[in-house]
């Protein structure tokens, strides 16, 4: 499909979301959101990707919402207010649920919505020019789509300080308080992200999506008689599945599993 507002690649099993609104900085609007979640859909159902890249053209991942479509919905009603809402809501969950890995490659201003986007992928790594803002008090909003993919990443106490300060912080911060996993100068950039595709593409492509379930499912719940049965009994259907016999009779006959990446 031709995207007006995003660039899409498929090399080697990666798919590659490039926001393509360079000149606002790749703030969010309807038509990119409704494109966006078209395009991670597609690539989390396509059998041929092993991996999603998310990544901004120009000088910022995303620089948070496009102003005019805050001044459109700044007239809008309580029902179109939350059909507004629902849409970036769901682009959120489409990419945070997408059995495929997914890696942030994230560069310049991440802000509001941006940093959704970055808290919504499995992997961050960032340049250390990125910088990070969650703007919304400022201008009398609240980080509310965002909050459970921001907060998960980030944390509680640190979400505390920035949700509400609304101050600017840098990559180093970023990475301190663990919203981006890996920091890198700008020119070695397309290399961590690289590399860290290469470890992803490792693993077979149903157990990614099963581990992807599992992270979802596990947290927060009690160590009980339950979490212990249902623990169990996954391991037991992923063993039994093709793919754990196969990784399985590969290791014991020293040989690549037949997902692994031809060298």
């Amino acid at each position: 499909m031709t995207y007006s507002t995003l660039q899409t690649t498929l090399q080697h099993g990666v798919a590659v979301i490039w926001l393509n609104r360079p000149e606002v900085r790749n703030a969010l609007n309807v038509a990119l959101i409704a494109e966006l979640t078209d395009a991670i859909g597609a690539a989390s159902e396509d059998p041929d990707v092993r991996a999603l890249v998310l990544a901004g053209q120009g000088s910022a991942f995303c620089a948070g919402a496009d102003l005019n479509w805050m001044k459109a919905a700044s007239g809008y009603g309580a029902a179109e207010n939350e059909a507004d809402a629902m849409a970036l809501a769901t682009l959120l969950r489409t990419l945070a649920q997408s059995p495929k890995p997914t890696v942030a490659r994230v560069h310049g201003p991440a802000y509001a919505g941006g940093m959704g986007l970055v808290s919504a992928c499995d992997v961050a790594i960032a340049s250390t020019d990125a910088q990070f803002c969650l703007t919304e008090v400022r201008i009398g909003l609240i980080a509310a789509m965002i909050s459970p993919y921001v907060i998960r990443a980030m944390g509680e106490r640190a979400a505390s300080r920035y949700f509400l300060s609304a101050e600017v912080f840098d990559a180093a911060e970023a990475y301190r308080i663990g919203l981006v996993q890996e920091l890198v100068p700008p020119a070695e950039l397309d290399d961590a992200v690289s590399r860290m595709l290469g470890a992803l593409l490792q693993g077979a492509p149903g157990a990614m999506s099963e581990t992807k379930r599992l992270l979802r499912d596990i947290p927060g719940r009690p160590i009980d008689d339950a979490l212990i049965r249902d623990t169990a009994q996954r391991i037991a259907q992923t063993r039994a599945s093709e793919e754990g016999r196969e990784g399985i009779a590969s290791f014991l006959e020293k040989r690549a599993p037949r997902w692994r990446p031809q060298e």
